[in-house]
């Protein structure tokens, strides 16, 4: 049996959010992030470090943040690309995903520019799909309830 991949992409100004809808009514499809890619919209453009982060949660307005904490339980992922425009120097795009982590929830992109100049990036990310039984879909679902207050 193959695995089944899903994939996404999409181009986020800075200081924004991007919801990626995967939450079932039973919860009985889980995920797990196999690659996370982010690339800026204009290498040659405007100099800027884009600062990417996937959570489980939504971010409310204004607490997108250009810091990255691997403690918190809500976050699933990070990337920082950096590009300088008048070096033309691009130096390779740093990403941690925790490949490890199933949910079966929405998941949520966000993106801040650390420079202020703005610029908007684009992603590319690929969720391994993975069937869970009741039991499983249940912990997985009080796992994120839990993990949320």
């Amino acid at each position: 049996m193959s695995k089944r991949i899903l994939s996404y992409r999409g181009l986020l100004a800075s200081n924004a959010q991007e919801t990626i809808l995967l939450s079932t009514k039973k919860g009985e499809k889980g995920y797990r992030i196999t690659k996370f890619d982010v690339i800026p919209q204009e290498p040659s453009g405007v100099s800027g470090t884009n600062v990417f982060q996937i959570w489980k949660d939504e971010q409310t307005a204004g607490a997108v943040v250009d810091t990255i904490d691997f403690s918190n339980n809500r976050l699933l992922g990070a990337a920082v690309s950096s590009h300088n425009a008048s070096a033309f120097q691009y130096p390779p795009t740093q990403h941690i995903v925790f490949d490890q982590e199933i949910f079966n929830q929405d998941i949520y992109i966000s993106q801040l520019d650390a420079d202020g100049n703005n610029t908007a990036c684009n992603y590319y990310l690929e969720l391994e799909v993975i069937m869970l039984n009741e039991t499983e879909a249940m912990v997985t679902t009080l796992k994120d309830i839990r993990n949320n207050s």
